[in-house]
This record gives C-alpha cells, sequence and structure tokens, in this order.
C-alpha cells in the first residue's frame, strides 16, 4: 500500500480511501455482507480511510461502516461530515452550534464509536457566518469526539476566512479527469496552508471505470439520472455518447501499461502530490483488489498529456468556470 502524508495532522493515509456514498442508498441496491467483507479486504490490504456523512442516508451510511468495522475500529481513520439534511424533499445546509453538537452525538452513535478522526463541515451554510461552525468544531476535539476537523466543497477564499478562526486540518473536494477545477481553485490553497486533501469522485461516478456504453440508462432512483455531477455535463443526453468515447479512447492507453481503466483514471487523481487520498466506492472486495493493485505504477508526463489530448480531442470542458456552491 502507498501512504501519503495527512497534510499536517502527523497522520499518514493509504492513497485510496474506502468511500461511503455507495452504502447511502443513491446508487440502488446493495449487499450489506459483500460491503462488510469489502471492508474488512480493505484493512487487510492497508487501506486504512474511511470516508462517511450523516448526510448519507440520514445515517445508514455510517451505522453499516460502524457494524462492517466492527472489532477493528481502531485500525482505521474514520472521517465523517455534518452539516446538510433534507427537508420535504428537498436539501438544506445547516452550520449551526447547535446542530453541531447535535449531529456529532448522532454521528457517534451511529458508527458506535466515542470519536472521529476527521470531522468535516460537509458544505458551506450561506446563512450563518463562518466562524461559528469553525469554532465550534474546536470544541468538539476539545471534547475528545474528533481529532482533526475541517471542511469540504468550500471555496478558496471561505477556506481563508475559516483559517482566521480555527486551522482548517482537512478538506475534501471531487476531483477525476473529467472534472479538473480544483487544479485552478483549490491545489493552490491547500499547498499554501499544508491542509490535508481528500479527494471523490475519482472514477467520475462511474464513468471512468470503462463498464459505460452510449446505451447505457441509469434507474430514475439512480441520482446520476439527473445528468449532471457537481455543475459538470457527464450524464446528460447531449454529451453523455461523446464522453463515453473519450473514455473508449483512454482504454488502449490504460492497456499498454497493463492497466485497466479504473486504475489507470485512479493514478490519474493521485498523480499530483497535493492530494492525500482519492476515495473509491466500494461495495464488494474483488473492487477493492482491483484498485489496490493499480498502485504499482506511476504515470510519466508523455502519458499525461496523451490523455490531455483525448480530452482535448472530443470537445470537453474539463475545467468550467462554474462552481457549486
Amino acid at each position: 500500500m502507498e501512504y501519503r502524508a495527512f497534510g499536517r495532522t502527523g497522520l499518514d493515509v493509504s492513497a485510496i480511501g474506502f468511500g461511503c456514498w455507495e452504502t447511502s442508498g443513491m446508487y440502488g441496491h446493495f449487499d450489506e455482507s459483500e460491503v462488510a467483507r469489502a471492508v474488512q479486504r480493505a484493512l487487510d490490504l492497508g487501506i486504512n480511510l474511511f470516508d462517511t456523512a450523516e448526510g448519507y442516508g440520514f445515517g445508514q451510511s455510517e451505522e453499516i461502516l460502524g457494524r462492517c468495522l466492527g472489532t477493528r475500529r481502531d485500525e482505521a481513520i474514520v472521517v465523517t461530515k455534518w452539516g446538510i439534511y433534507q427537508n420535504e424533499g428537498k436539501w438544506r445546509r445547516d452550520s449551526r452550534r447547535e446542530t453541531a453538537l447535535g449531529s456529532i452525538d448522532r454521528s457517534l452513535k451511529a458508527l458506535g464509536t466515542d470519536y472521529v478522526d476527521v470531522y468535516l463541515v460537509h458544505w458551506p451554510d450561506r446563512d450563518v457566518p463562518l466562524e461559528e461552525p469553525m469554532e465550534v468544531l474546536e470544541e468538539i476535539v476539545q471534547a475528545g469526539k474528533a481529532r482533526f476537523v475541517g471542511v469540504s466543497n468550500f471555496r478558496p477564499d471561505q477556506v481563508e476566512t475559516c483559517m482566521e478562526s480555527r486551522r482548517v486540518d482537512i478538506a475534501q473536494y471531487g476531483y477525476h479527469m473529467f472534472d479538473r477545477r480544483l487544479e485552478r481553485e483549490i491545489f493552490p490553497t491547500i499547498a499554501k496552508h499544508g491542509i490535508g486533501l481528500m479527494t471523490y469522485g475519482s472514477l467520475a461516478h462511474g464513468l471512468l471505470t470503462g463498464t459505460f456504453t452510449s446505451e447505457t440508462k441509469f434507474e430514475d432512483s439512480d441520482w446520476r439520472s439527473n445528468g449532471t455531477a457537481f455543475n459538470i455535463p457527464l450524464f446528460t443526453e447531449e454529451v453523455f455518447a461523446r464522453n463515453v468515447a473519450a473514455v473508449d479512447e483512454l482504454k488502449p492507453i490504460a492497456a499498454r501499461h497493463g492497466k485497466t481503466m479504473a486504475q489507470l483514471a485512479l493514478r490519474w487523481a493521485l498523480s499530483n502530490q497535493v492530494v492525500s487520498v482519492a476515495l473509491i466506492g466500494f461495495r464488494r472486495p474483488e473492487e477493492v483488489e482491483e484498485n489496490v493493485a493499480g498502485l504499482d505504477w506511476s504515470l510519466d508526463q508523455e502519458t499525461l498529456d496523451e490523455i490531455d489530448a483525448v480530452f482535448a480531442k472530443h470537445g470537453v470542458d474539463t475545467a468550467p468556470e462554474a462552481w457549486v456552491e
């Protein structure tokens, strides 16, 4: 297993992290016994970071992770998040102090632990000054309920404002070949402050696995049926066939290196050393094994340039100005 420094926390994290969004129910049915085997296999292979959130299935993902870790909780760096909730079918953000204090207790109960290693604000709340969530995060650290804290999906200026109240230890953002906004928007801020960076969506929410065709359809219950992913049009009718064609053209590059498409996508996400850990959603132990096997190589500049040329050829805008607020 490859390990990297987790910002200035003193922790070393596996380059691959176990993402638990896929156990939220937003991707449809899954077998919890298979997920449990995947978690155990991940630990066996040296994956030590597990990422979940209270907002993933209203605590369902946290509960499943807690059960799956079982007696091996101390082998894991557990990350969870707070601050998004659903009301009458609509998502809302709430970063108030009292909300944080209630959320951390619910998360600890769901996870079956008395502390989390990292506690993040899931999305910036436009209606609450950023000082408030940062100050309450420090309270939570002082109470021994979290070791380190940070933010998820915050703009660079918001990160800077947070740093005025309390150090941001860890940050989390979406990053994959189709979405490179971090390189312009976030990487400089991360490097400046020595923040540990977690990236999610490494496989572009399934697109970079290479298993889709232009005829692939998503069930209504699958969030990808909406077409966009964080303001990036990945699955809309207008661009889906084009995106699949780009991935198909990347497959020979992966094959030339003796790797799968997913392994190429993962190594690409890790090619910049500012990334501490790239999250992958796992449901089966075989998926864990395949992705871990994809760590034993690196991408040279010629290959990186070849990948960029594929996206340019297909007219894919990988770094649009639009940001998700």
